[in-house]
């Protein structure tokens, strides 16, 4: 299936210098799909000549949308809605919402991107909140989907169990799971832990019907107890920042080791596969590339700081949204579930 992608190329800390090389890279490997590059047309046409010699690109697939306007990284959700009605950001997303495009990706302001992609999307009926979904490895081999990760600091106990619907769509979308299972993180397993509104959560997803194993703790998630895990925004990202922070200083550790001296340098180099693999495996960016869930459109967040490689892997997650019809699969599960 050919999937129309359009990438806001000026949004995230690097900006041109990564989104397009992603994109062409992207297109070598996705044959038949199409992209919109949005962002000031002179600097997106010349970055394509650019890195266009290092990935030859099918030119046919490969369309400029100017935008003469860029959110920053550190401005307000309000004012980037208010006042940068021509953004990049904003003309990717409304790319998606004429029809044009069948996803957008960004590494732009994260509360931006939520702010306009409500407001110019809008929310699937039965979803009060849109939230950022991602995908982190486990120690079975798969990944284990995680939300909200930042989109809602605040949340009521109707809002875990939109989590866990959207989460578990999000599931069998991406992973073919018919009946994914849920997980609510929590201080402890007990169903007597944790604070009033998680506790009615519980009695919410019990009652659901859905695949509900129950309360989960924050090493649960690596163990890949459940399919899905959902907490409130605030957990979510500090979560996620904690699990980034240490896998780099896992890295870190590992390299210091083995530059001590010469004989841990040469067990190094016997050891490089296998430190390589391990590398691989714990690379935040292999997962780059979170689904703002419950709007009327698939919209991917990039990390800001994500490399060609990672924005590339957020390109395909919106491949896979797009292709799987998440918002289709998402709409057709509200019904089926049971609230009180």
């Amino acid at each position: 299936m050919s999937v129309r992608l359009a990438v806001d190329c000026m949004g995230g800390d690097h900006g041109l210098s990564v989104t397009v090389p992603a994109a062409l890279s992207f297109l070598q490997s996705h044959p038949g799909h199409r992209l919109l590059l949005v962002g000031r047309e002179p600097e997106v046409a010349a970055a394509l000549t650019q890195h266009g010699q290092r990935h030859p690109y099918d030119k046919a697939a490969v369309e400029i949308r100017h935008a003469a306007e860029v959110v920053g990284m550190d401005e307000g959700p309000a004012q980037a809605l208010r006042s940068k009605r021509q953004s990049s950001m904003r003309i990717a997303i409304e790319l998606v919402k004429s029809g044009e495009a069948d996803a957008a990706i960004s590494a732009g302001n994260t509360g931006a991107l939520m702010a306009i992609s409500r407001f110019v999307l809008k929310m699937l009926e039965g979803i009060e909140r849109p939230a950022i979904a991602f995908q982190v490895p486990n120690q079975k081999g798969g990944t284990t989907t995680v939300l909200d990760l930042g989109a809602n600091v605040d949340c009521e106990p109707q809002h875990f169990l939109q989590f866990a619907i959207m989460g578990a769509a999000l599931v069998t979308a991406l992973d073919g799971k018919a009946s994914p299972s849920i997980g609510l993180l929590n201080i402890g397993e007990e169903a007597i832990k944790g604070n009033e509104t998680v506790k009615q959560a519980a009695e919410l997803l019990r009652a659901s019907g859905l695949n509900f194993h129950g309360n989960v703790e924050g090493n649960d998630i690596y163990g890949g107890v459940s399919d899905v895990v959902v907490c409130d925004g605030f957990v979510g990202n500090v979560m996620l920042k904690t699990s980034e922070g240490v896998a780099k200083m896992l890295g870190a550790f590992i390299r210091e080791e083995f530059e001590r001296n010469w004989l841990t340098r040469l067990m190094a180099v016997v050891a490089y596969p296998v430190l390589r693999r391990f590398k691989d495996r714990v690379d935040p960016g292999r997962y780059n590339g979170g689904g703002l869930v419950g709007l009327r459109g698939v919209v991917i967040k990039s990390h800001g700081s994500a490399t060609a490689a990672a924005f590339e892997a957020a390109m395909r997650r919106a491949s896979d949204a797009a292709r799987n019809q998440l918002v289709q699969r998402i709409a057709d599960a509200l019904p089926l579930i049971k609230t009180p």
